[in-house]
């Protein structure tokens, strides 16, 4: 069923926005097109298009045969690799929704969202997270959690995808044309309680996402493209999935990124076209075997999800020749500016990019619209929006105006060419990697500790990762902490790894505002200070 206004989704469709091609229809058509080309590739195994198509059709009769149909939900629970796209293109296939969980997600995180999305089916590999994926179901059961388990097997050497269950394949799939208007994925986002929020998508928010790479990339048909962002979440979406089947090109994933190995794929394959977070390419710049490798083949970087540093994005463009590009948004707006080949270097590397026209980003100050100061925090609507947060009403509130624009975090600021800048956050987020961090979170889950009394979370500099989290803490009296018992029981307590404090700094008291709030300003001038005082790393 649709969730688009018609008269809406008419115009988007007009202007060449959206359409009512789909992933699944571009993998069949590639598959008649070049049904020996490679299509993904992972761990030095591939599948060729009409190879993968048939992967993706089997895998879509085992889940019709376990009773998934049109509007049913199922979640799947993998790291980055060719099954996870299968499984995609399968569930697509049936109607149904994918619900996306991160390979790293604690069983806290996993359970809300099969919850939440009122989930049929979990499909996972044998192992999840480095244990059988069985201890998992087991957790998920304990909270009350108890979807139908189907395991995505490998056999052959990654030559055969099977999903081992007790459900038998059905003998043909029904006839359904997927609507890429209707409800396609749902995956998570940070959030500022101690549970993600569950954001909603449709298939043409992403063609458009599409259509817009295409264009500010100049991608073209033949690009051999290594994504090495996760596949559930927006960035890692339309560069290993949607663009891929839409462009048929050969894409290349990492289940774990390592900088020796991504370069290694990028001389083995011939990459044409890099898809990371700005810290990737600065770990590949920092490894000292870089220069090993051919990267020639490079001709662009997408890189987003945090702050571009000039001079590293200088260093690597000079050392491949490629043009690194990026796009500002987020998994809930899509985007609303990028940069292009053809704009100029400064712009390129010290901007967002210059605003997208039909994404009508406006600038906020509270609830005023300052738009023509150039200054603010901006809000948009456009092709490019989710539809917001599933069952969660009080998040949808504070993600738009009461008049329906779709608000970022940021402050930004807007020049006279209309190229946008981030110039500081509004939400208190880490920013790691490329992955949002919110620190209330963190707060939160160290708070049920024995040990803790007070908690406050403040971004930590780092060299490479650009920020970690550090905690500090005030202790009940009597009791002592160290940093691996605080991880030790936020792993017990099923918390996602990505949310375990990386630095703990025990203090007799936390310093405090006039106002009786904790001073964070403090806090993060104290930490600094630490670091500055420390030895560098060898």
């Amino acid at each position: 069923m649709s969730l688009i206004d018609p008269q809406l989704a008419a115009e988007y469709r007009r202007q060449g926005w959206w359409s009512d091609d789909t992933v699944s229809a571009a993998v069949a058509r590639n598959a008649v097109r070049w049904p020996e080309r490679p299509a993904w590739t992972s761990e030095g195994a591939s599948l060729s298009w009409a190879r993968f198509d048939a992967e993706a059709t089997a895998l879509a009769r085992v889940l019709a045969g376990a009773g998934v149909g049109t509007g049913d939900r199922v979640a799947v629970c993998m790291p980055d690799g060719i099954e996870i796209h299968v499984a995609f293109v399968a569930i697509e296939r049936l109607g149904a929704t994918i619900v996306g969980l991160g390979g790293k997600a604690g069983v806290r995180e996993i359970a809300h969202l099969l919850g939440r999305s009122d989930c049929r089916v979990l499909l996972t590999l044998p192992r999840y997270d480095a244990r059988p994926a069985a201890e998992l179901v087991a957790d998920l059961a304990a909270r009350g959690i108890a979807p139908q388990h189907l395991v995505v097997e490998v056999q052959d050497g990654r030559t055969a995808i099977r999903a081992a269950g007790p459900a038998a394949p059905a003998e043909r799939l029904p006839d359904i044309v997927p609507d890429p208007d209707a409800l396609y994925l749902i995956n998570s986002t940070s959030g500022t309680t101690g549970l993600p929020k569950a954001v909603l998508h449709t298939q043409n928010r992403w063609h458009y996402f599409h259509t817009r790479a295409v264009a500010n990339g100049e991608l073209r048909e033949g690009e051999v493209m290594l994504s090495i962002v996760p596949a559930p979440f927006g960035f890692g979406l339309w560069t290993s999935h949607v663009t891929p089947a839409k462009l048929g090109a050969h894409t290349v994933v990492m289940p774990r990124f390592s900088a020796l190995a991504a370069a290694r794929a990028i001389q083995e394959h011939r990459v044409t076209v890099l898809c990371c977070v700005s810290t990737q390419f600065i770990m590949m710049l920092a490894e000292t075997a870089l220069d090993e490798f051919d990267l020639s083949s490079l001709r662009v970087v997408f890189t987003g999800g945090e702050a571009v540093p000039e001079a590293k994005a200088r260093e690597f463009e000079e050392r491949t020749g490629a043009r690194i590009l990026q796009f500002y948004g987020s998994n809930e707006t899509g985007l609303l500016s990028g940069t292009t080949t053809a704009d100029p270097l400064r712009k390129r590397l010290r901007t967002a990019g210059r605003i997208v026209p039909e994404m009508n980003v406006r600038l906020y100050d509270g609830p005023t619209e300052v738009t023509s100061s150039g200054r603010g925090q901006p809000a948009c609507r456009g092709p490019a929006l989710s539809l917001g947060y599933l069952g969660d009403e009080e998040a949808n509130a504070s993600l738009f105006t009461p008049d329906g624009w779709m608000l970022m975090g940021d402050i930004c600021e807007v020049d006279e060419d209309g190229y946008l800048s981030v110039v500081g956050r509004i939400s208190e987020f880490v920013v790691r990697g490329g992955k949002n961090i919110p620190l209330a979170v963190v707060e939160n889950d160290a708070l049920g500790h024995p040990a803790i009394r007070h908690a406050a979370a403040v971004p930590m500099p780092d060299p490479v990762l650009g920020e970690r989290v550090c905690l500090f803490a005030e202790l009940h009296p009597g009791h002592e902490l160290r940093l691996d018992d605080l991880v030790d029981h936020l792993a017990r307590q099923g918390v996602s790894r990505e949310l375990f404090p990386e630095r703990l700094e025990v203090v007799p008291e936390l310093p405090r505002s006039s106002g009786a709030k904790v001073a964070k300003g403090e806090l993060r001038r104290r930490i600094v200070q630490i670091r500055e005082r420390e030895p560098a790393p060898r």
